[in-house]
């Protein structure tokens, strides 16, 4: 499998934590963003939004969006399974999966910020208070509901989740830890946040994400 992927792409960085989990080799293939290398006809003739990340399968199919792309590994590659195996469990962490990349990260990429200091004028300053201000509003809805989760576990007798949800990781926090890698790159307000933090750490601690963090990208700058 080939991953086109950019080493600070939150999307790309999700379907690489979801790579290492699995423990599937894969050939990275950069695409440059910020030189717009996604838009060159040798990338964007495959992808239709020409975006990152895409993936080519070992029979030449190619697959786009992060969220497809992680499913489709999860479907074709059981071991180590990123979603619960009850549909209630599978709802929540496809929620908290989607406050992620349905909510915070399309307010915060890199083509609307691009957007907005080139077509519309605003400062740099301004545009790090866009950033800030919608990162902080999605991680806080992403808070409360790790709190409502923790109650609905509790008065079903189950034990308290040690990730997002459950024991073990999952596509949630597949998304979790690269938004919340952009946030302090940005230098988000992250206080006030214990649970979300806690899964943040627990995460970063284990191998998989630490193999698929931008700094350990072969494109890394």
């Amino acid at each position: 499998m080939k991953l086109y992927t950019y080493f600070r792409s939150s999307a790309s960085y999700r379907v690489r934590i979801a790579l290492q989990l699995k423990g599937l080799s894969h050939e990275s293939v950069p695409v440059h963003l910020v030189r717009g290398e996604q838009k060159a006809s040798a990338y964007a003739d495959h992808v239709g939004d020409a975006l990152v990340p895409s993936m080519e399968l070992d029979d030449g199919h190619r697959l786009t969006q992060s969220m497809a792309i992680i499913e489709y590994l999860d479907e074709t590659h059981a071991q180590i399974p990123l979603l619960p195996s009850d549909a209630l469990g599978r709802a929540h962490v496809r929620a908290l999966a989607q406050m992620v990349a349905c909510e915070i990260h399309p307010l915060n990429n890199l083509r609307v910020l691009k957007y907005l200091v080139r077509d519309l004028g605003v400062s740099d300053e301004a545009k790090t208070g866009w950033y800030a201000h919608w990162a902080r509003m999605g991680l806080e809805a992403f808070e409360r509901q790790l709190a409502l989760l923790e109650a609905e576990r509790r008065a079903d007798g189950l034990a308290p989740s040690i990730f997002c949800w459950g024991d073990t990781p999952t596509l949630a926090d597949c998304c979790l830890i690269p938004q919340v890698f952009n946030a302090q790159r940005f230098n988000v307000d992250l206080e006030g946040l214990p649970r979300l933090m806690a899964v943040v750490e627990r995460c970063n601690a284990l191998p998989a994400f630490q193999l698929a963090h931008p700094s350990a990208c072969p494109d890394a700058e």
